[in-house]
């Protein structure tokens, strides 16, 4: 308990800093240029009675969820893809690395003008700045395996099969699941922005909408409240990832071997 207790206090200790450096700034300066800590709960408080921060949360999530998915599909295989095959990786590498320069944001004028401005143009932003971060740490797993654990599989006489399966790919989970994590926050940072620029809901459009208003609280709300979201998403998907962390490449190779012998 003991332990317990000291782990909360220490993580609770910056956030208490924040906000008292917050409430100190927020009566020296005027509640114009900063409000204070309590006008902006009352704000959340308000808006979260009201059904209207659910409506933009539920919208950016949905959005995140959606762009998330289809990004990780196409760059988990892609990546693995690559990391098998040397001769995909000379094909592929120059181009993709051209578009990694690429600020997916710069495209978002001429998405608008492809696609609107409906969820299309927004989920090919969110596509564009999660993929690079999924398909870069699957990649770079993959195509690095433990090659005396490889060795060990073929002397054990592991098919292909088997060896992608038991052996190359669970030794890669971490890794991809690590470029998961970061995708996610890509997500929400990209998708914010197209927000802001190209949307009428969500919690861009909010934050814009309460700059427009100058409404300063309005804009605190909302960073607040794609921070919380955000920080849910990541807590969901590190669960995820240490329910997969059974798939240890040693555990299946002990498995295996231990039938055959």
């Amino acid at each position: 308990m003991g332990k317990q207790l000291q782990n909360f206090l220490l993580a609770s200790l910056l956030p208490l800093l924040t906000l008292a450096a917050w409430q100190y700034f927020a009566g020296s300066r005027g509640s114009y240029l900063l409000p204070s800590p309590a006008t902006v709960l009352n704000t959340l408080k308000s808006m979260t009675l009201s059904g209207d921060l659910a409506h933009h949360v539920g919208i950016s999530s949905l959005r995140v969820a959606v762009g998330f998915i289809i990004t990780s599909i196409a760059a988990i295989g892609l990546g693995i893809a690559l990391g098998l095959s040397p001769l995909l990786h000379r094909i592929f590498s120059r181009w993709l690395e051209f578009w990694r320069q690429i600020p997916p944001l710069s495209l978002l004028p001429m998405l608008i003008l492809w696609f609107g401005l409906g969820e299309l143009s927004k989920l090919a932003i969110v596509i564009m700045a999660t993929f690079f971060p999924v398909f870069l740490a699957t990649y770079d797993a993959v195509s690095r395996p433990d090659k005396e654990l490889l060795e060990l599989g073929s002397l054990y006489g592991f098919s292909s099969r088997e060896t992608l399966l038991q052996l190359r790919l669970p030794m890669a989970l971490p890794e991809v699941f690590t470029g998961l994590r970061i995708g996610l926050g890509y997500s929400w940072r990209s998708l914010i922005g197209a927000e802001m620029f190209a949307a009428s809901s969500g919690l861009g459009f909010l934050i814009i909408d309460g700059e427009e208003m100058a409404r300063l609280d309005m804009v605190l709300a909302g960073i607040i409240a794609i921070g919380i979201a955000g920080s849910c998403a990541d807590a969901m998907m590190w669960f995820i990832s240490r329910r997969f962390r059974v798939l240890r490449p040693t555990d299946a190779m002990c498995n295996l071997t231990g039938g055959r012998s």
